[in-house]
């Protein structure tokens, strides 16, 4: 496959993700919450996660809010990929997604959908785009059930 079939590939992949979510809404029960606000572009999520009863394993995300196409599709491939992961693989995919807006690394194959981001890292403005639901995942992550957590979360 060329490269600019490649692109056009991950263009059109994230531009149905941004038209048709598959994982808008709020989880049932709301294990974590936690809300990201991206301010150079006003990108807004609001981010549920339902965990298993140990607290170790994400169950379902789910996800509300507004922003660009990068920041939904992002929001929404993420929230499909995380589904029946521990708490600490979501934690090494948050890292290895931010790696890969570097232009370091991607996904192994069965990860693979969410390589469709690797374009946005030729254009660092919307890096940030991109990256704000990984942010905020791993705010919501890192605060227990009983912590409220604090605000918004921006990556700026």
């Amino acid at each position: 496959m060329t490269l600019g079939n490649l692109r056009d590939l991950y263009q059109q992949v994230i531009l149905e993700r941004y038209k048709k979510p598959r994982n808008k809404g709020t989880t049932s029960p709301v294990h974590r919450y936690q809300k990201g606000h991206n301010p150079s572009c006003g990108d807004t999520i609001e981010l549920t996660l339902q965990l298993n009863e140990n607290s170790d394993r994400i169950e379902d995300v789910k996800f509300e809010g507004e922003g660009c196409a990068i920041a939904i599709a992002s929001t929404d491939l993420m929230a499909e990929a995380l589904r029946g992961r521990t708490v600490a693989e979501a934690l090494e995919m948050v890292q290895r997604f931010q790696t890969m807006m570097k232009g370091e690394a991607e996904f192994p194959q069965e990860l693979r959908k969410l390589n469709v981001m690797q374009g946005v890292s030729q254009f660092p403005v919307r890096i940030k785009c991109a990256n704000l639901s990984w942010h905020t995942l791993k705010a919501a992550l890192e605060h227990s059930e009983a912590s409220q957590p604090a605000g918004f979360v921006s990556n700026e």
